[in-house]
């Protein structure tokens, strides 16, 4: 793969992170900074971020979350946020990261970064994350009737069997309906092959949804990840940048208040709203993002 500048090629690559081969892009060299994909989405939706991280100094990658091909389905069946905080840290470990790593996630991304940050705080210098607010603020504003509609897709996916026959009908077209909705006037074309390339197989598919069964069913949480499943819930203690679109159609803005800021208690933590944005701002916006990423991790502390 090679959608970033010439001078920036970016690669594909494979490694054994504590068990679990995990399937990355990457590109640059210097610093580790870890990106950290969502649902419905691939690494794919890096291509714009990569390059520039790169550009300002660093070896950007982005792996293929657990269960999303060519990641291998993790033998021990664990979706819970701790596994993927965990695999994140384990990654860091396996790429030979070190205090000077960042980490940026977004959706679900940003669920596993919460808690690696918060659970190896040595390992990352600074943290972004996008599109979904901390776990303090997620609470209280998945509750209103206007976001409880937004998040149906949420409560189908607790179905067993439905949702495995729903998705793959029409050509994924589920997928495609999720971005549009998403993202109002995006066009998802350059961006859902990729993911449903990686869900085309019956036991993926079944794992992207086990992360959405995995919040309400603590009976299949695992001990080994206990101490990350719990930093999902802990404040970022590295100076912390917040990202999310004024037209997210999956999370809407007015969840982006006073209890974001609070879950971000480093001096240097930041929130910003990016204007002509939904949920997937980093394709939509890569202007504006890629700025605002890159500007935030190479301050000094």
């Amino acid at each position: 793969m090679s959608d970033g500048p010439a001078s920036t090629p970016i690669t594909d690559a494979t490694i054994d992170a504590d068990g679990l081969d995990v399937a990355y892009l990457s590109c640059g060299d210097g610093p580790l900074a870890v990106c950290l994909h969502g649902f419905p989405d691939t690494p794919h939706s890096w291509r714009h971020l990569l390059p520039a991280l790169a550009d300002a100094g660093y070896r950007a990658v982005a792996p293929y979350l657990r269960g999303y091909a060519p990641t291998a389905v993790p033998a021990d069946g664990a979706y819970q946020t701790g596994a993927l905080a965990h695999d994140a840290v384990a990654l860091h470990e396996a790429l030979d990261g070190d205090g000077d790593a960042v980490l940026i996630g977004h959706d679900w991304g940003a669920f596993a970064t919460y808690g690696a940050a918060a659970v190896a705080p040595e390992r990352w210098r600074r943290v972004v994350a996008m599109s979904v607010p901390p776990a303090a603020a997620l609470t209280t504003g998945m509750l209103t009737p206007t976001q409880l509609a937004r998040s149906w897709y949420i409560w189908f996916f607790q179905m067993p069997g439905l949702p495995e026959m729903v998705v793959p009908a029409d050509d994924m077209d589920f997928i495609d309906h999720l971005w549009r909705t998403w993202s109002p006037g995006h066009d998802p074309a350059a961006d859902t092959p990729a993911v449903k390339a990686a869900l085309a197989d019956p036991a993926n598919l079944t794992a992207a949804l086990g992360y959405y069964r995995a919040m309400f069913d603590p009976s299949v949480h695992q001990e080994r990840y206990a101490a990350a499943q719990a930093a999902t819930q802990q404040p970022t203690p590295q100076p912390t940048l917040y990202l999310h679109g004024r037209n997210d159609g999956c999370l809407g803005v007015e969840m982006v208040g006073d209890a974001v800021a609070a879950a971000l208690p480093h001096p240097a933590s930041r929130v910003e709203i990016v204007d002509d944005a939904g949920h997937f701002l980093q394709v939509e916006r890569p202007d504006v993002v890629n700025r605002l990423v890159c500007d935030f991790l190479t301050a000094t502390d």
